[in-house]
This record gives C-alpha cells, structure tokens and sequence, in this order.
C-alpha cells in the first residue's frame, strides 16, 4: 500500500512556511515509500528491565505531545494506531533512580519504507533515568524515518535523553522531540548528528512547573551533500523555570546546516532564565551554514540572551598550531575537535557515547582525504 493511501488527510509543508525555511522538504514525496519498521534492539540491564516495555498500548501516547505539531508527527501517530506501530515506554517508580541507562538501538534494513517509531519517557515523581536511542543504517538503504520522543518529567524527576544519529547517507530523518517539566524537574536532551542525508530535528522543551530545568544539546556534523536542520522551542510557562541551549556543528564539503532557535517566555513565567547558543564552523569553501535565534518575552523580571556564530576556524589558532610543527590537516582536526569539546563533555560517561569523539575524528579524516 503507497504512502498517499496510508496518510490521505496529511499535507506535507513547504519550504514557504518560516519554520521549514532553508529544508529540503520540496525534494520528500510520500510516493517513494511504503510503511514500515525498524529492528529494535534493547539493552536495560536488570535494575532498569522491568521499567521497559515495546509494543504499549496506543493510549499510552500524548504524555507530552497530547496533539501532533506537523505532518510528520500525524504520520507519527497514525502509526501508532495501525499496524505498523511501533512504541517504546520507559516508565520510572517514584522515587527510584536507576543507575544503568536504557539503551535502544533502531535499525533500518530495508530502502523504500517510511518508519515512525515512538517513544516514550514517564518519569515518575523523584526518579531519574537515562535513555538513549540510536538510530543505524547501512549506506545503501534510501528510506524516511519520522520518530518521536516524549518526554515527561514529573515533580522532581530527572531525565536525560540521547539521541544519536548513524544513518546512512541515502536516508532521510524527520525526528520531533517534545519534553515536559513538572515543578522543580530537570529534563537534559542531547543530540549527537552524524548521519543520514536530510536529518531534520524538531526539539521543544515546555517548563510547566515552577523551578522546572532543562538542557537542551546538541553536536551535529555534516560532510559531502548531508543537510542538518534544527527547530529549536525553549518554553516557560511556569515562573522561576530555567533552560540553557548549546547547539554546535560543522559542515564540510558542499554540506549544509540550519539552526532556527525560540525562546518563549509566556505570561506566567516570571522570574525565568533562558538561553540560547549556536556556534557553527564552516570547514570548504562550497559549505553552507545558517543561524537564526530568536526571543518572544511576554512578562518582565527575566533574564535571557541569545547568540550565534558562523565562520571558518580561527586564523590564529591554526597558526599556533602550525607554528609548532603541526601538520595542517592535522592542526585543523585539533581546532574543531576542540571546537566540540564542550559539547563532548556535557555528554553523560557512559559506553554508548564514548567513542564519539573517536568518531568525529574519523569524519574529519575522510573530509581531509
């Protein structure tokens, strides 16, 4: 059954609404594509095992996108509903804080499908827990996959999130992450971009709890014809709450990458901090980047700031380098592995994220080839 049947009331955006400005939403067409899944491989060693469960109920979708945002998100949650759902529920105790991070592995094999995989985080009052999902596919698959990640933090609970993106560089991801947080909650999201062709994020953390705190992150890098684009949502609702957002990437090659930031300050939420960073490194001549934050503050006693940067590596720190017998090519990966470091090391130590430096290295060796 084609896409156009599966999702008759869907309308795809285009590239003349602001917040799909600069994608390359003009090229997607929902023929090419059937539905389908993912291969899910999850890891949760035993204190975290029983707080897991794959293929949960439909209603148990909504916790913190309660009405989808876009087309993407309606494929979304029309997946859920049908036959090809495929949901994920990370559900704490209160009170309980689980040492080991659930770690969730999603493979696609297969080219001409569109998957929509959910998940689910529920963090109970005074829990904690880490979840981190990871996305791979092999070079030659050329396939569309939309997830979604909720994220609810009750009274107290603290969530840390990774999302990490291997795919290969025929695939396109359309991924939305949405994030509520209760009274006096911490919510950490991280992104890791390497992959895909157009892998396009939506992340929206709502503070809807007084003192509620969030972290939002990110370290994306795209090299030959890869496109990263980011639509970044920081929103208080509740007073005193509090988000900080560092977003840092590098585009090589004839890439492409573009960063829209809002920080919303609603009514309410008096006495809030917000703030927004996006610095982006250009590495080729033929290599594009485009920054854009943006403030909306409907009350007064806040304090909030944004900033962006775009532009090639610092003359003068390729010169130091150089000028004590470095190789180019090798001063220049020093500079941006550097450049990454402060995202690298907000990272949580765990295994699965150890070896992203490694692999950022890796990317910036076969750029230099």
């Amino acid at each position: 059954m084609s896409s156009i049947a599966l999702y008759p009331g869907v309308v795809l955006p285009t590239a003349e609404e602001e917040i799909w400005r600069y994608s390359r939403i003009e090229e997607l067409s929902l023929d090419s594509y059937v539905a389908g899944l993912l291969e899910n491989q999850i890891d949760a060693p035993a204190d975290v095992a029983g707080i897991v469960t794959q293929g949960a109920a439909v209603s148990e979708c909504g916790v913190a996108m309660p009405i989808p945002v876009d087309a993407f998100a309606e494929i979304n949650a029309i997946h859920c509903s049908g036959a090809h759902s495929d949901i994920i529920t990370v559900k704490t105790e209160r009170g309980k804080s689980y040492a080991s991070p659930v770690v969730i592995t999603r493979t696609l094999s297969v080219s001409g499908v569109l998957a929509a995989p959910r998940l689910i985080i529920d963090a109970a009052e005074n829990s904690e827990v880490t979840v981190v999902e990871h996305f791979l596919s092999a070079d030659d698959i050329s396939s569309l996959i939309a997830p979604v990640v909720e994220i609810r933090a009750a009274q107290s609970a603290r969530v840390t999130y990774i999302a990490i993106n291997e795919l290969g560089n025929k695939t396109w991801k359309i991924a939305h992450q949405q994030s509520l947080g209760e009274r006096d909650s911490t919510t950490r999201l991280f992104t890791v971009a390497l992959g895909g062709d157009y892998a396009r994020v939506r992340t929206e953390a709502r503070l809807v709890g007084s003192g509620a705190t969030t972290q939002q992150v990110a370290l994306y890098f795209a090299d030959k014809t890869q496109m990263h684009d980011f639509r970044t949502l920081q929103t208080h609702i509740a007073p005193r709450t509090s988000s900080d957002l560092l977003f840092k990437g590098a585009v090589q090659d004839t890439a492409k990458s573009v960063y829209t930031g809002l920080i919303r300050i609603e009514h309410e939420a008096h006495g809030s901090q917000a703030y927004q960073t996006n610095r982006n490194l250009t590495l080729s001549h033929g290599a594009w980047a485009e920054s854009v934050p943006n403030l909306e503050i409907e009350t007064n006693d806040v304090k909030c700031s944004h900033a962006s940067t775009v532009g090639p590596i610092d003359d003068e720190q390729r010169f130091y380098l150089e000028s004590r017998g470095i190789h180019p090519d090798i001063a220049e990966r020093l500079v941006v592995l550097g450049f990454f470091n402060e995202v690298l090391e907000r990272l949580p130590q765990i295994d699965v994220v150890s070896g992203l430096r490694a692999k950022v290295a890796a990317k910036l060796h076969a750029g230099a080839k």
